[in-house]
């Protein structure tokens, strides 16, 4: 995810782009760039790093114009650089352009490009799109014409902004999957990520909805769909205020993200997923080679600290009832003090999403001393551990800004099953329809994930009752007892309610001694041969006077007269259930939190990332 700007007006733009860049940079703060047209060229000032190394390196400078574009990046392609950040020129610097989202096509088109003698300057998928603007540019010599048929080549997610020095007069955006809104000002317009970055000069804004193009003057907005026709769309009147919009008019960005995820989950899987037809047939994972050494592995060892962990602990199960290989779950802070046994033929997986956690590094180097291969899973590119793993997979989860960890553990889980199936499919152990039975029910998840945001009326109501109980804890079977690990360290992080989590097959062996009517217990049951047993483990509980809450599938009626509360998740593959049943308490942690009166997004004592023991 990054943060994209634009400006036409009266104005000088430099100043302008770089005060509406400050309300994007939670967007993304690995560089920084601007392109501003001074009436002869277009003039790129770009860094690695936070805005504020930017606005240091401009200081000294007089960049004036009343045109020009900005970017704050995420990095996907390419570590984060002066080189790869944003805005990207074509070779004559005549046509600027910035880009949020991923462009999925981006190395046939660099290869084609290339083979008609363009020469690239950066790692990144986005130089292509300024390259191709300008191929089609030499053949119409107009600048929306150009924008038009590059973007018909497009494959994947954007939102553009693009100046060229023929047409000072004008900028042109586009957008398919990501956001991207025009601010309209008194002889002045505006492109943007998101509200914010407008609000300081305008409240009336257009949305650009799926693949249409805006054309931007100082003095009027031409919008069009992605045939050229024009639009008319009457302005919406923001009335939020900047803080509010910041999070995209949600009250905490904890909450923003968890209603952010079915994104998150598309743009993490979309790409990896081979389509004949319209329909998944195949995973393809350009930073690793399903070689050797995946199909002849003994053994899958997964490595990480808290949520990523946790993650780990979910897919295990996917990977022994899918790959029929074991599968070894290590807390990091624990691994390399025990003289872990590993052997040159594991597969070594590290999780972690900010990639500098200082234990995770610690397992992964020991890793590499033992001869071990080590694919990492991490949501920052450049972090230390996509520099030294051997592989890396990318979660394209963007900037996570609450402390408490969302999107990037769903993100996780989705790398860490279509990892699962293909190494099912590399060695075997699935038929042909098996694989692209699940690959299609993995495509679907996204969607389905969405319904369950949409209807969050009866766990606010539950949490309203219930928020006040002294211990919670959270049970589950199979991968469900793995999901009630996350779910009790999501509750204790954000509302310091004291809760934990066990296999609901334990209950009998000493937890059932706690359970009294100032007790919550929380049943994740998305197994369905297993619903009689997990019935009858919450109707112990429900005697001895504990509250209880189930979270189960849509067809499910085995706990109707054993809960107080059910909330119905839609049914998919018992191994991808957990990216839909982590939702409900996601969210019944949030309004637990914001019940209690605690700040959701930056909660007592906890950090972001753990970078020291």
């Amino acid at each position: 995810m990054c943060g994209i700007v634009g400006y036409i007006g009266n104005k000088n733009a430099t100043p302008v782009l770089v005060n509406a860049l400050k309300k994007l940079e939670y967007r993304g703060y690995d560089s920084a760039g601007i392109a501003v047209f001074t009436g002869q060229d277009i003039l790129v000032r770009k860094v690695k790093g936070a805005l504020k190394i930017l606005e240091e390196k401009i200081a000294d400078e007089t960049i004036e114009g009343s045109l020009g574009i900005g970017h704050t990046r995420w990095a996907t392609h390419g570590e984060p650089s002066d080189i790869n950040a944003h805005p990207h020129l074509n070779e004559n610097g005549t046509i600027a352009v910035v880009h949020n989202g991923i462009i999925e096509n981006y190395i046939k088109l660099k290869n084609w490009l290339q083979g008609e003698g363009i020469v690239f300057k950066s790692e990144t998928d986005s130089e292509v799109v300024a390259h191709l603007v300008n191929y089609y540019y030499n053949e119409s010599l107009d600048i929306f014409e150009a924008v038009k048929s590059a973007v018909n080549r497009l494959e994947g997610s954007y939102a553009l902004g693009v100046i060229c020095k023929d047409f000072p007069d004008r900028i042109v955006a586009a957008r398919k999957e990501c956001p991207l809104i025009v601010g309209l000002g008194e002889n002045e317009n505006f492109i943007a990520s998101d509200v914010p970055a407008v609000l300081e000069h305008t409240r009336n804004v257009c949305f650009l909805e799926q693949n249409e193009i805006a054309v931007l003057y100082k003095d009027h907005v031409d919008l069009f769909d992605e045939n050229g026709s024009r639009i008319i769309r009457q302005p919406f009147h923001v009335d939020w205020d900047i803080s509010s919009a910041e999070k995209g008019g949600y009250e905490h960005f904890m909450l923003k993200e968890i209603h952010e995820q079915p994104k998150v989950l598309t743009d993490t899987m979309r790409p990896r997923l081979v389509y004949e037809d319209g329909v998944p047939a195949d995973i393809k994972f350009d930073e690793i080679c399903f070689d050797k050494n995946w199909k002849d592995a003994k053994r899958i060892v997964i490595v990480a600290c808290g949520t990523a962990y946790y993650a780990g602990m979910v897919a295990k199960y996917a990977f022994e009832q899918l790959a029929r290989i074991p599968v070894s779950v290590d807390v990091a802070s624990e691994f390399r003090y025990r003289n872990p046994i590993l052997c040159k033929d594991d597969v070594f997986i590290v999780i972690s999403q900010s990639g500098e956690t200082a234990d995770t590094l610690a397992a992964m180097r020991l890793a590499k001393q033992r001869g071990v291969r080590v694919t990492a899973i991490t949501n920052c590119v450049g972090s230390t551990v996509s520099r030294e793993a051997d592989d890396v997979i990318y979660t394209w989860a963007g900037p996570e800004i609450a402390v408490a960890s969302t999107k990037a553990y769903t993100a996780q889980l989705m790398c860490l099953f279509l990892l699962a199936l293909k190494t099912a499919a590399v060695k075997e152990t699935i038929s042909v329809s098996d694989y692209r039975h699940f690959l299609s029910e993995l495509n679907s998840v996204p969607e389905k994930l969405q319904q369950i945001l949409e209807d969050k009326v009866s766990i606010q109501r539950f949490v309203s009752k219930n928020y006040n109980k002294q211990k919670v804890f959270f049970v589950g079977r199979q991968h469900d007892s793995a999901t009630s690990l996350e779910c009790a360290l999501k509750l204790k992080e954000v509302s310091y309610m004291h809760s934990e989590a066990f296999a609901a097959g334990e209950l009998k062996h000493g937890p059932i001694a706690l359970i009294d009517t100032d007790t919550l217990v929380v049943a994740i049951a998305t197994a369905p041969e297993l619903y009689e047993k997990l019935a009858s483990n919450i109707i112990e509980v429900k005697s001895r006077g504990a509250a209880t809450f189930v979270i189960t599938q849509d067809k499910s009626d085995a706990f109707k007269s054993a809960a107080d509360e059910i909330v119905r998740i839609p049914s998919t593959e018992d191994f991808f259930e957990p990216m839909l049943s982590i939702v409900p308490a996601q969210l019944f942690a949030y309004y637990c939190a914001v019940h209690r009166g605690n700040n959701p997004d930056k909660p007592r004592n906890l950090a972001k990332s753990v970078t020291v023991e």
